[in-house]
């Protein structure tokens, strides 16, 4: 025998090390039902589900021996080690993975799906960052898999005699494969990693071929019943709107009956004075799809409809309203560019964006979790902020909150006082057995709920004190269910609360009949056109309906209902469900039980899958000529199409504004200002692209253009200290002494980071004082800070 055949590794490796892959999915498996357990989600470890999880890990180690074998013979032949170095780094790789998979699973109880092709590498490293991020504890993890699959190839070798005695490996593993393909699970039995691949598979391939000869078949034939106007007494002058998106709010935890109830005592109280449906369902299982749905009643496209490349032309409240005289505006603690939020909303002609970037140094940031990260600012902070802004109260307003603090990794300001409210509800509370066990082992979740709470009744006290109080209508309702709290069907991730509350309601009145964040803006709209001179579109095109007024549980409504980004599997026709193939008939207290005659449910999904992908992929939704703003995108010619192109690699914007920014240091003034335009067409938000512009603007001579640009920075990101920076020099180079010391104090008020400029800030000083005007500008400024 030569050399190299004593080398080369032979079939009794392969198997070893296809052995030790197993035992390491096993142990896996064992930590998943061991977190479970202490979250309270399940009962036991070694229950029934354990044992089929690793019957159904046991099936993807031979599928992934089946294939591996052919890798290793190949590079085992070509070269000895070489197919053993490689079969073993992939089967590290594969636990790696599986492992990261089943921690997801553990926080979110869902799997990740195709939906993970619906997010951008950014929003990803985002998510994962805020949500308790790459820490410590996962390199030990990683050590521990790899360290755990070497010591079980080890000890395999004193065994492997009883192996040898079987039939060929190959045939073994095809047969258990096959065995285990019969044995039905569910996603806590799953394969983490086989489910995702799965479900990317699946979503990659499905059809949505439209077979209609409806040009726009969303288009409305006739009005949306006005079935408000009973309930309110308006005045003259329309009504503001305010809405109040919660994160995490669903049934579970708010009004009578709540699985999770007592926890939010001032919603609890608000649903007793307010219209209240009580079994709404957010169309979307995840923060992506409340605004499309809540605010456009719009359809989903591929993966959320703020994810689409080119909007079609829509209607939504925000731009119907700004239409009749409203001024609109947004406020979040977080970044706008997450989801596309901010580009969702520019695209509606919103007049006013507050994010995490306009907080300014007043404004306590939400405490970093373990990894060093922070979402935002916590809800209160929110609150707070939005209510020191100034208000024009000539003009009705409609105002959208969107909250963080109720998401993982679930840490409010002063969280032991709130961890203590926590325990001392549960002292005197009926809760018992499984849901006790569930709030006890989740006290952190528990807490946040409450701090949101808490931070919803002081929005509404500060509101008592605004102008126009009295004429204003208050939405509150969920974007999803909270997420790692055990949930009781594929029903409950949808489920939230809608509460409509008012000074001008004439009574409350609960509602018990299925409905939708589709409904909710036909529904304002019906009630203020029927009521106002309203310059309203002669047709709409809304996903729903009018809002169900009925007191007794009842379903009427066809209500498609998308998962995550990239998997629409429910769908809702009357009080019947079809979710993941099966059908479920819906009971009065939203409890699922099989059912019989799906196909029609299932009918009606592949017919709304067709006509989601066709209106979103050929604008589709409504006309032109119905459109309030039509979509308006950056438009670039072909040859500078190409030239983007060609330094644009499908790299993050930061990556890309780095290229803009050497250009415009290489004084390459037009390319870098055509990169920046590029984008700022796909993220509105980005605020460093904005400020090199007008850098790049002042660099060219065009001072008006470059002030005109730095000051929008600086009212769109206050507490960003490039921007004042860079207007301290335009102001400089242009000899404009007078605004640079108004910017002296608005730097000042609004920037925790003024210290970094102090050479500019006395720069301008000292110019001021040789012109002998620096106490008088200074005083005029103060009555000038907030008009920048």
């Amino acid at each position: 025998m030569n050399t190299s055949q004593r080398d080369r590794y032979s079939l009794k490796h392969y198997t070893r090390m296809i052995i030790s892959f197993f035992g390491s999915l096993v142990v896996l498996t064992v930590y998943q039902y061991v977190s479970l357990y202490f979250k309270g989600v399940v009962d036991i470890i070694l229950s029934t589900s354990f044992f089929i999880a690793t019957v159904h890990q046991l099936g993807f180690a031979s599928l992934v021996g089946v294939i591996l074998v052919f890798p290793f013979n190949f590079w085992e032949n070509l070269r000895p080690r070489y197919g053993f170095n490689l079969i073993f780094v992939l089967l590290i790789l594969l636990l790696i993975v599986e492992a990261m998979l089943i921690s997801y699973f553990c926080t979110a109880l869902v799997p990740l799906g195709s939906d993970l092709l619906g997010y951008s590498f950014a929003d990803i490293k985002t998510t994962i960052a805020n949500s308790g991020g790459l820490s410590i504890s996962l390199v030990v993890g990683v050590v521990i898999i790899i360290g755990l699959f070497f010591w079980l190839y080890k000890i395999t070798s004193k065994h492997y005699h009883h192996i040898s005695r079987m039939y060929p490996f190959t045939i073994i593993l095809i047969s258990m494969f096959v065995m285990t393909s019969f044995i039905e699970g569910k996603p806590i039995n799953h394969n983490k990693t086989q489910y995702l691949a799965l479900n990317i598979y699946d979503s990659s391939t499905e059809d949505a071929s439209y077979d209609s000869d409806v040009e726009y078949p969303l288009i409305k034939s006739k009005r949306t019943q006005n079935v408000l106007r009973p309930y309110f007494n308006l005045k003259n002058e329309k009504p503001n709107i305010v809405f109040i998106m919660v994160e995490g709010l669903g049934r579970d935890f708010v009004g009578e009956g709540a699985e999770f109830g007592g926890f939010t005592p001032f919603l609890d109280k608000l649903t007793k004075q307010s219209l209240y449906w009580e079994n709404c369902l957010s169309n979307t299982g995840r923060t992506f799809g409340v605004l499309p749905s809540l605010m456009g009643s719009l359809p989903f496209g591929k993966s959320g409809f703020m994810e689409l490349e080119k909007y079609p032309n829509k209607l939504t409240l925000y731009g119907i309203l700004k239409n009749n005289g409203y001024h609109t505006s947004f406020y979040q603690g977080t970044n706008s560019a997450f989801d596309n939020v901010d580009r969702f909303l520019n695209s509606e002609n919103i007049d006013f964006i507050l994010d995490k970037s306009g907080f300014g140094n007043k404004y306590t940031l939400q405490a970093e979790d373990a990894a060093g990260s922070s979402w935002g600012y916590p809800d209160k902070e929110l609150f707070k902020k939005s209510m020191s802004l100034p208000r024009d109260n000539e003009n009705p307003r409609m105002e959208v909150y969107m909250t963080i603090s109720t998401h993982e990794p679930f840490i409010p300001p002063q969280q032991d006082k709130y961890e203590q409210k926590v325990k001392n509800i549960l002292s005197s509370s009926s809760h018992e057995g499984k849901t006790r066990k569930v709030i006890e082992k989740n006290s952190n979740v528990f807490a946040t709920l409450m701090y949101t709470d808490e931070a919803l009744e002081y929005v509404f006290e500060e509101y008592k004190k605004k102008p126009g109080y009295e004429n204003t209508i208050f939405i509150i309702t969920g974007d999803h269910r909270l997420i790692p709290i055990p949930q009781r069907n594929n029903l409950s991730r949808f489920h939230v609360p809608l509460i409509m509350f008012s000074p001008m309601l004439k009574s409350p009145r609960k509602m018990s009949a299925l409905t939708s964040h589709f409904d909710v803006t036909p529904s304002l709209l019906a009630l203020l056109d029927g009521n106002f001179e309203m310059k309203m579109p002669k047709k709409v095109a809304w996903m729903g309906d009018a809002l169900d007024m009925n007191e007794e549980f009842r379903g009427n409504k066809d209500i498609p209902l998308m998962r995550n980004k990239n998997e629409l599997k429910e769908y809702i026709s009357g009080e019947k469900l079809f979710s993941d193939g099966n059908v479920y008939s819906l009971d009065k207290e939203m409890n699922l039980s099989s059912s019989f005659g799906g196909s029609k449910v299932e009918g009606k999904l592949k017919a709304f899958k067709s006509m989601n992908a066709y209106v979103t992929n050929n604008n589709k939704i409504i006309p032109d000529s119905l459109a309030i703003f039509s979509v308006q995108k950056e438009k670039f010619s072909d040859s500078e199409i190409i030239w983007i192109n060609s330094v644009y690699n499908g790299e993050n914007f930061d990556k890309v504004y780095m290229k803009a920014r050497a250009l415009a240091f290489e004084k390459e003034y037009d390319k870098a200002l055509l990169l920046c335009r590029y984008i700022l067409s796909e993220s509105p938000s980005h605020i460093d692209t904005k400020v090199l512009m007008g850098r790049v603007s002042v660099w060219s001579g065009d001072y008006p253009s470059s002030i005109k640009i730095l000051k929008e920075c600086i009212k769109m990101n206050p507490n960003y200290i490039d921007s004042y920076s860079a207007l301290f020099d335009v102001y400089y180079w242009s000899e404009r002494t007078k605004e640079a010391l108004e910017l002296i104090d608005l730097v000042e008020q609004n920037s925790s980071s003024a210290h970094e400029i102090a050479d500019k800030i006395e720069r301008a000083k000292r110019e001021a004082r040789k012109k002998g005007m620096a106490h008088q500008t200074k005083l005029a400024s103060r009555s000038k800070v907030s008009t920048l």
